[in-house]
């Protein structure tokens, strides 16, 4: 809850102006934008929200609309060029005292108009402007009188965004790269996607794509493909044997040091090196296992490890220095990195799985395995996996759905899936769950493993396992599973492989440096104490701090990815990987590590968020989402078939689906 003193946001008129009186409204903003100077007033896409009566709203809307005008507005249609430069020349002649009263009566016509616009920027942003001139009438005819006595000075701080952006962690632009691909542009959409990800051809493939479940386009029919569609940017620079544009610049005199060469540390290790700033990666894997999770995590029939071996060769051409084989605090103690190096990044991703908690997982009986991502590990490195035919997983995340498949592909003869929830509630994403279906795979849902089962040799030969019904939701919102009494039951098997989390492998950290672990094994970070109007800190939905700096409080010392935010997704470690890079250029350069006004809007943005599935989106035509072209059957799950399942757009295909967005972008804008 917000305290607010006038807010148009949604649609819902809140004035408290004349009564004095100050309403909580439920809004997500903070009462600091950066834990310390307040949030005076907001300003975007749906309305205007006032916290503090001496905001000049009359200037506040000139400067927004300057800043639509003169920094984003495309110029690619006439009502927005010329649309928003009338608009932004009437707001700014209205508070110079250069206009009448007459004036004020042409903005609704001025809004009309814009409602033609090829996007939504220009649409969106007369909302703020026609409300601040409707409900705040008297500050404006105080400018054009010559009565405005003036008031405090604001500092104005904007965001560009869109409700995709928004919910990428990485925060790519998206509406320009798919507009880009829609223009036959393949080249420029692949460029803007590197802005803010060194890895395409990965995140064209295994991305989860929150994307697109805040894609404006759902609201009509379906969400464009977006993912996809980064794929097809991507493969097209390689099909075409086209060769990276990016240069680094000069290299500077001071060193990183990045500990794993997962999403999180190539990323970081990227933008370092674009930057002139010589970066050393030391993996723990073999040579040739470079991409950390993705490479030893994802199985080859969805991320193809050319493919992904090719994204880490450009990082590497940028000056990144990857060594293989070498673990930090075996092979050299951290704090012996840091006396090398100017600065240290520790991104050792989550490697180490989770005990299953059941009754024998500890007695070291053959077939029941260590874990779901040491046995996709060892599949892809070629090792002995302990594997039988009849094989059992336990989990309901991606992991597990990649051990079932899997499973077939390394010869077992029956592949089942327990999971102690319903289908519905499964973490994994659905897609690869029907992929799993159709290649054969089993499932027992609603089904609570009890009992490792085993023979005089203590082979594995079952588990024993209770029935579950689903009771109230938990903290997560799921439905909570409640076992049923005498629902005993066993599933025979040879092999049991425990999939039901992973944790970062911190071992290498000494306990008296000074760097502290959370109990959820993640490292400790510095964070901007971002708080709303209960006095509680803002939270992103893993619980994690919003506003991260990222930065241990061992000065120098930083820390990325799954080891800092949890095991989550490819993309959630891109983004966090290039803050980091960006946090880590700022220490080296200006001796201090602080995150910008922007990213602190990044922020706050995504909390509040920009996207809302209520919202009525009007289009004239509806278009059936693309989908890409995919190999079918099982037969593609057969033993050593790791080909490709997913084969991407066809370049027509792909400017057609591209052509299905409506560039959707906003501009936010707080008075501080």
């Amino acid at each position: 809850m917000a305290q607010v003193l006038f807010s148009s946001w949604g649609r819902n008129i809140v004035d408290n102006r004349n009564a004095g009186e100050i309403k909580d409204v439920p809004l997500r903003l903070p009462i600091a934008h950066d834990g310390e100077n307040l949030m005076a007033a907001f300003m975007g896409w749906d309305g205007i929200i006032l916290f503090d009566k001496d905001v000049d709203i009359p200037r506040m809307a000139a400067e927004y609309m300057k800043r639509v005008q003169t920094l984003y507005c495309c110029g690619k249609c006439t009502p927005g060029k010329k649309g928003t430069k009338v608009l932004s020349d009437l707001l700014e002649a209205i508070v110079n005292g250069q206009a009448d009263e007459k004036a004020l009566e042409t903005f609704p016509d001025l809004t009309e108009l814009l409602q033609n616009c090829k996007c939504t920027l220009c649409q969106s942003s007369t909302v703020p402007v026609l409300d601040a001139v409707k409900y705040f009438r008297d500050d404006f005819l105080a400018y054009i009188n010559g009565s405005s006595q003036g008031r405090k000075d604001r500092r104005f701080i904007h965001k560009y965004t869109a409700p995709c952006q928004d919910k990428c962690p990485a925060h790519i632009d998206i509406p320009a790269y798919v507009e880009a691909i829609k223009e036959y542009r393949f080249d420029e959409s692949l460029e803007v996607i590197r802005e803010s990800m060194p890895l395409p051809s990965v995140c064209g493939r295994v991305c989860p794509h929150p994307c697109e479940t805040a894609c404006r386009r759902k609201n009509v029919d379906e969400p464009v493909s977006i993912m996809t569609l980064k794929r097809s940017a991507s493969d097209y620079e390689w099909q075409h044997h086209a060769a990276p544009p990016m240069l680094p610049k000069s290299k500077k005199n001071k060193t990183v040091a990045i500990v794993g060469a997962g999403p999180a540390g190539l990323t970081a290790a990227y933008y370092l090196a674009l930057e002139g700033y010589p970066c050393t990666i030391y993996e723990a894997l073999p040579d040739g296992y470079g991409g950390g999770m993705i490479a030893v995590g994802i199985p080859a029939y969805r991320m193809p490890r050319k493919t992904l071996q090719r994204d880490i060769d450009i990082i590497a051409s940028m000056g990144v220095e990857i060594i293989y084989d070498k673990r930090i605090g075996t092979d050299l103690p951290l704090l012996e990195l840091k006396e090398k190096y100017d600065a240290v990044l520790l991104a050792p991703g989550a490697h180490r799985s989770k005990p299953m908690g059941v009754e024998g997982e500890d007695k070291g009986y053959k077939g029941f395995l260590k874990g779901g991502i040491d046995f996709l590990r060892e599949a892809y490195m070629g090792q002995p996996t302990g594997m039988g035919k009849k094989v059992v997983v336990v989990g309901g995340g991606n992991t597990a759905i990649d051990c079932v498949r899997v499973a077939l592909r390394e010869g077992a003869e029956a592949s089942y899936l327990l999971y102690r929830r319903s289908r519905k509630e499964m973490p994994a994403d659905s897609w690869e769950v029907d992929g799993a279906e159709e290649e054969g795979v089993q499932f027992e849902f609603q089904v609570l493993p009890t009992k490792i089962l085993v023979d005089g040799n203590e082979q594995v030969t079952g588990v024993e396992c209770l029935r579950m019904a689903l009771g109230e939701p938990d903290a997560s919102g799921r439905r909570r599973p409640e076992p049923v009494a005498g629902s005993e039951f066993v599933v025979e098997c040879d092999t049991v492989i425990p999939a039901i989390g992973q944790d970062p492998e911190l071992n290498f950290i000494p306990h008296d440096c000074g760097i502290d672990i959370t109990k959820w094994n993640t490292v400790v970070t510095q964070y901007v104490p971002l708080k709303g109007a209960d006095g509680k800190g803002l939270k992103d939905g893993m619980g994690n701090e919003l506003a991260r700096i990222l930065m241990t409080d061992m000065e120098g010392v930083f820390a990325s990815g799954d080891a800092e935010i949890g095991p989550l997704t490819v993309v959630a470690c891109v983004g966090n990987g290039h803050r980091a890079a960006k946090v880590i250029q700022r220490w080296l350069e200006e001796g201090k590590a602080y995150i910008t006004d922007e990213e602190l809007m990044e922020d706050i943005l995504t909390y509040l968020p920009v996207y809302d599935k209520d919202e009525k989106v009007a289009w004239l035509d509806s278009g059936k989402r693309a989908h890409q072209a995919e190999i079918h059957g099982k037969e593609r799950a057969s033993k050593g078939n790791y080909n490709e399942v997913e084969l991407g757009f066809k370049n027509k295909q792909a400017v057609g689906e591209a052509e299905r967005c409506l560039r959707c972008y906003r501009v936010a804008m707080i008075a501080v």
